[in-house]
């Protein structure tokens, strides 16, 4: 991918995340929302237990293991679909910083690299 093409698609990228961004900005976004959504909605385990043929222990050990992050992506969504919504995720750069700021550092990171090993990259502008 040529470097025009790189910066439209980061800018495109970054819009489209802004609320990913903000929601990263909380300490754990995530942590127990299948239960939190089931709660909302006021869903028995039972029920969705039902809905995926299974027990109702298994949605907990489910919920459980989201919690301790160790669910998988499709277990997460055959729970969310169960409930009738649908697992939305991305990888956004830590701090809150754009797609576009995370390439600029990373850019400014390998261009003074490689000419001197020694000098860091805090408190750089931005590239012309």
């Amino acid at each position: 991918m040529r470097n025009e093409e790189r910066l439209l698609a980061r800018r495109k990228l970054d819009r489209e995340l802004r609320f990913y961004r903000l929601a990263a900005k909380e300490k754990n976004p995530t942590q127990d929302v299948l239960r939190a959504v089931r709660q909302a909605l006021g869903i028995p385990m039972g029920e969705i237990a039902r809905a995926l043929k299974t027990n109702p222990s298994v949605i907990f050990r489910l919920e459980r293991s989201q919690t301790r992050e160790t669910i998988s992506v499709r277990s997460m969504g055959r729970v969310a679909e169960a409930m009738g919504c649908k697992v939305v995720y991305a990888l956004v750069p830590r701090g809150g910083e754009t797609l576009e700021e995370l390439a600029e550092r990373r850019w400014w990171k390998k261009e003074l690299g490689t000419r001197d090993q020694g000098l860091g990259t805090e408190g750089l502008g931005t590239r012309d």
